[in-house]
């Protein structure tokens, strides 16, 4: 994975290459695709313009309409417990500015990312495109009801915090599939990971996070959440 030249930003690798030592390396994470990917996809054109001095920094950043994109730290551990692999399809739950999609979009095959607010998929989609990045495909809908014209997956991402792991989404998990979800509520939430194993699922609990709301048929109203 070779990174995109900036002429606006030429200095961006090197904050990549700090990013990734001194966030995510040293605290743990060790995937090497997952580290290969955080290095070749530019940060910064998936802030807004008066962020961008902070893109690569230690911690999460307001992307509008409520939204963020998370710490990069968080992304990376996300990932690697997901782990998709080059042959692989993965679904992501919650857009937002592309980032992510970005990162799946490098280490799986082919990627379907669902954001129910028109303008924030609109924006991930030209960023996707700038990137050649025609393996990610942007869809508008209700994401705590997945994906089901692509299913089945062999993973599944969830970038906001559902107050438990919605149905839909496990049934469109492929046999040996994981799900890899924030659970809780509104002060906080464990990442999650849930796999597939026949008709039963392994469930397995990490980190404690603190995510934007799932909002959605499965998830939460944005009055409950606000409440």
């Amino acid at each position: 994975m070779s990174y995109v030249p900036d002429p606006q930003r030429p200095q961006w690798p090197q904050e990549a290459e700090r990013m990734v030592q001194e966030q995510i390396v040293a605290r743990g994470v060790r995937h090497p695709r997952v580290l290969a990917a955080m290095r070749a996809i530019p940060r910064h054109w998936f802030v807004r313009p008066e962020d961008q001095a902070w893109a690569y920094r230690d911690g999460p950043l307001p992307i509008g309409y409520g939204q963020t994109i998370s710490q990069p730290y968080i992304i990376a551990r996300m990932l690697e417990l997901l782990d998709p692999k080059p042959h692989e399809k993965v679904l992501e739950v919650g857009t937002g500015s592309g980032y992510q999609a970005a990162l799946l979009g490098l280490l799986a095959d082919e990627v379907h990312t669902v954001e129910r607010i028109p303008e924030l998929a609109a924006q991930a989609a030209e960023r996707l495109a700038r990137l050649g990045l025609d393996n990610v495909h942007v869809h508008v809908a209700d994401g705590t009801l997945g994906w089901p014209q692509a299913a089945p997956y062999d993973g599944i991402l969830v970038a906001a915090a559902a107050p438990q792991v919605p149905q839909a989404l496990l049934a469109q998990l492929a046999d040996g599939g994981r799900l890899v979800i924030p659970v809780g509520h509104r002060h906080g939430q464990v990442i999650e990971r849930w796999t597939r194993q026949g008709d039963t699922f392994l469930r397995e609990t990490f980190d404690p996070v603190a995510f934007v709301p799932l909002i959605g048929q499965e998830g939460w109203d944005e009055s409950s959440w606000s409440s």
